[in-house]
């Protein structure tokens, strides 16, 4: 999937769930649009990994218990490049679906400012791996902790501005056969930085 086709569902999700606001069904709900910048802090063990930064499209679900504690789903589709032992292993391109799911508090005795903090857990498929020819690179799934903190600027009670950081541990072991033939446990645990246009309905 590319990134174009990931940006087109999101925001056909987005205008599919601002469709019934005014029947009140959603009246809890906000949804953000934005840009993520997934920024991997990469470790291999016994191999040392090298995976690229990328910036790709995001969506963001969040569900209001209350004025202060929420629930946020973040979707979001990454393509890395992939190299190993200071580059001279080239792993082509992977590509992983990274849902995150957060339970959010929020201050909202700032006026327009509502700083946040949350904590949850990431799921993370490895949904496609394209090595060069000859060479096969298969990738666990991952289940993981994350952290993260950002603010939501309010313009009015339903649009605004957001801002947001994650820390996302994802540990995945990665077996590469072929021309290779090698086993490696790979931390990717990367730092998610998000910034959206944010719809409260």
């Amino acid at each position: 999937m590319t990134k174009i086709g990931v940006a087109a569902i999101a925001a056909v999700a987005a205008l599919a769930l601002a469709a019934p606001a005014q029947a009140g069904v959603l009246d809890n709900f906000q949804v953000k649009f934005g840009v993520s910048g997934v920024l991997p802090n990469e470790s291999g063990n016994p191999i040392d990994v090298e995976i690229s930064d990328e910036y790709v499209p995001s969506l963001q679900i969040e569900y209001f218990f209350n004025d202060h504690v929420s629930a946020e789903l973040l979707c979001c589709v990454a393509t890395h490049d992939v190299t190993a032992a200071g580059g001279a292993i080239d792993l082509g391109q992977v590509t992983h679906f990274p849902p995150t799911v957060t339970l959010k508090y929020r201050w909202t005795n700032f006026g327009q400012v509502e700083p946040y903090v949350g904590a949850g857990v990431n799921f993370t498929s490895f949904i496609d791996s394209e090595p060069p020819a000859g060479r096969h690179v298969e990738y666990d799934s991952s289940v993981g902790p994350a952290l993260q903190a950002g603010v939501d600027y309010r313009f009015d009670e339903h649009w605004g501005v957001n801002f947001d950081v994650r820390r996302i541990w994802i540990n995945t072991d990665v077996t590469i056969s072929g021309d290779i033939s090698a086993t490696d446990e790979v931390d990717i645990n990367p730092w998610v930085v998000s910034t959206s246009i944010a719809y409260r309905f």
